[in-house]
């Protein structure tokens, strides 16, 4: 018998079924069909994503087989079933690469991608992406499974290679027979998108796939000749070097680290490395698996922000209400008490300044009201990249000739439904900040596009599938860190020194993205300058109306205190809210009414026919809020001027309020109110 023969065959059999095992492990389902349609290769994976019987994966397996049992599951409809079953196998016979996605009748969604390789066959890649993947939570659950099944696997595999040793031994002809086989191994593993590779006890590599090729243009030919200190560079290489010594003691690990790939490309990397046990306690060599989670982890960083973003909003819009009563009755009492004669001499020193920290306080407010997307947005169909231009004699002439501001508007025509005002807001408060990161000095760039996202874009970013226009302001500052941007759009959250900012422009500008039905990205690394895109949707030209918040007239347009007006009802569940705006109709010459809820009100309004104002407010207790209580006013006709007041002036916009005030407000303010609202 040839000796020779026979050791290289029990090599071949030790590494057919090494690699197979590493295959099982993988969640991916995987198969390899030859040019007749018939199952050459698969992973367990494969039956259990698909809820195939595991009898039905054998070597020469028909794929007209696993079509005919899914058709009569019901997968593809109540159709003719045969018809489905002579359609699907025609189109695989033409063996065309494809990416799709399918959901089934259970409900999982399945990711599935095809891979022709001429004179050999066609592979296929199923994976369940119907879970969010990067979990972290869900990643230590894995690697506890993985653990257990390589234990598992590693026993079966002692026991198989010892099998596989005395038939070797006993038929010579069976070498030929495996080296095939590892021949056709090698093309599986080189159509999976990962890397695999076998290192000895010795750290020497003894098998890689074209994976390292692709990322580190390695030679996959000579595998002996790979040394990971130099394609991973020594820094990295001492980050992992632990994991590798953990995996060479018998202990199964997985880790993440980032590396540089060949031209520069930084990816994220997952590693798994599986000890082969020759007896229990010795180590002979290590599997390895290497995934890119870039895309995964930066999803997971999206989803983590956005949950966040949400949170602080949803409490920012409750802060916000609670704070415009307040500085209602603030500003209504101040500008009282500087109208009497006794305290002239003290307005200037001490009135003054206290209405206009108020007037700043309501500012502040409205910024808030901007990030929880609840302040109103006057909408209308733009132009993107008219609107880009028109902020360039804005900002133009605030940078200096040390600063360069280029502009690469590709987007145009692109229509998106959005407000121009706060766009223009946004993009001026993205390029100074991107002015204060370079320190005037270097490069700003604006620019546009128009980018279609498929979904796995689309999840990432947390958007629909479907157009989008893309406006980004890129810099070649000094970057952000991780921690900067976990943080960046937190209200009050700056990086400014203290007395430069308030910490709310990065928020306003998050917030009227949301509000717009898109988001905001950012990439930024330390040294690498930072790129702050929005994404908007794309929209074709509707009709649509929308109403806007009731802006404050001239002084001149106020009636006198001598005129006599009518009966106003005022309704406010706030005792020190009603007492100032009665003042103020009092002094507009109103005789008033109130009612400290809206059941009170309805009852009042029914009762009271000569009543010719309604000034109420739009969150009250009991059951009926201040709409109804217009909506009311406005059904018996004889009220010609009605005016809700709220801080949260954008839910009552979108319900079709008459006309809107928002808290707080001056008497000037309230007039113009009731004066818009005349019938």
């Amino acid at each position: 018998m040839n000796t020779s023969a026979v050791a290289q065959g029990h090599t071949g059999v030790r590494r057919h079924d090494s690699l197979q095992a590493g295959l099982d492990l993988i969640d991916q389902g995987f198969t390899l069909i030859d040019e007749n349609l018939q199952l050459v290769a698969w992973n367990k994976a494969f039956l259990r994503l698909l809820g195939f019987p595991e009898g039905m994966g054998f070597y020469g397996a028909s794929f007209d087989s696993f079509i005919r049992f899914n058709a009569e599951r019901g997968e593809y409809g109540d159709g003719d079933l045969e018809e489905a079953v002579r359609k699907r196998v025609e189109a695989a016979r033409a063996f065309l690469p494809h990416d799709i996605e399918r959901v089934r009748p259970d409900g999982t969604t399945l990711r599935i991608r095809g891979f022709p390789m001429p004179g050999h066959g066609f592979a296929t890649l199923y994976s369940d992406v119907t879970q969010e993947r990067h979990s972290e939570v869900l990643i230590r659950k894995q690697n506890a499974s993985l653990e257990s099944r390589v234990a598992e696997r590693t026993a079966e595999l002692t026991a198989s290679n010892e099998q596989l040793r005395e038939a070797l031994r006993m038929n010579e002809q069976f070498a030929s027979s495996l080296e095939r086989s590892e021949a056709q191994m090698r093309l599986i593993t080189d159509s999976i998108p990962a890397l695999i590779a076998y290192f000895d006890s010795g750290l020497v590599y003894r098998f890689i796939n074209r994976g390292y090729r692709d990322w580190f243009g390695i030679d996959p030919s000579q595998p002996q000749r790979v040394s990971a200190r130099e394609f991973l560079g020594i820094g990295t290489y001492s980050l992992i070097k632990p994991y590798i010594k953990q995996a060479l003691h018998g202990v199964a690990v997985t880790f993440e680290y980032e590396i540089t790939t060949i031209g520069g490309v930084k990816k994220l990397a997952r590693t798994t490395l599986i000890p082969e046990m020759a007896s229990p306690g010795e180590v002979i060599g290590c599997f390895e698996l290497t995934f890119d989670i870039t895309q995964e982890r930066r999803s997971h960083e999206m989803l983590v922000q956005a949950q966040k973003m949400e949170a602080l909003g949803q409490l920012t819009g409750g802060l916000s209400h609670d704070f415009n009563n307040i500085l209602t009755i603030v500003l209504g009492n101040l500008a009282a008490l500087s109208e009497q004669p006794d305290v002239k001499h003290h307005v200037a020193e001490f009135l003054d300044p206290a209405m206009e920290a108020a007037r700043r306080g309501s500012d502040l407010i409205k910024g808030l009201l901007s990030f929880s997307r609840q302040h109103p947005m006057s909408t209308s169909l733009v132009d993107i990249d008219q609107c880009v231009q028109s902020i360039d004699k804005l900002v133009r002439h605030t940078l200096p000739e040390t600063l360069s501001l280029v502009y690469a508007l590709k987007a145009s025509p692109a229509l998106t439904n959005i407000d121009a005002n706060q766009l223009q807001n946004a993009l001026l408060n993205l390029i100074l900040n991107a002015k204060d990161a370079t320190e005037s000095r270097g490069k700003i760039s604006v620019e546009t596009s128009i980018q279609t996202l498929d979904a796995h874009r689309a999840a990432a970013l947390a958007l629909p599938i479907g157009k989008f226009v893309r406006v980004s302001v890129q810099d070649d500052g000094c970057g952000m860190d991780s921690a900067t941007r976990a943080r960046v759009f937190e209200p009050f959250f700056t990086t400014k020194n203290l007395g430069q900012g308030s910490g709310l422009g990065m928020s306003m500008v998050y917030g009227f993205a949301r509000q717009s039905g898109g988001t905001i990205e950012v990439i930024s690394e330390p040294g690498d300058g930072t790129d702050v895109a929005l994404w908007l949707p794309l929209h074709e030209p509707t009709d649509s109306a929308t109403l806007a918040v009731v802006k404050p007239h001239m002084e001149s347009d106020l009636p006198t205190e001598e005129t006599s007006i009518g009966l106003a009802l005022l309704v406010d569940d706030d005792a020190h809210v009603r007492r100032v705006i009665r003042r103020h109709l009092l002094e507009m010459g109103y005789s008033v009414i109130e009612a400290e809820n809206g059941k009170e009100a309805l009852d009042i309004l029914d009762q009271t026919p000569g009543i010719s104002a309604v000034v109420s407010d739009f969150a009250m207790p009991g059951g009926v809020d201040g709409l109804q209580v217009t909506q009311h006013a406005r059904k018996l006709g004889r009220i010609a001027k009605i005016v809700l007041m709220s801080g949260h002036v954008s839910i009552l916009v979108q319900r079709g309020a008459p006309a809107v005030l928002q808290k707080p407000f001056t008497k000037d303010q309230l007039a113009a109110a009731l004066g818009a609202s005349s019938n």
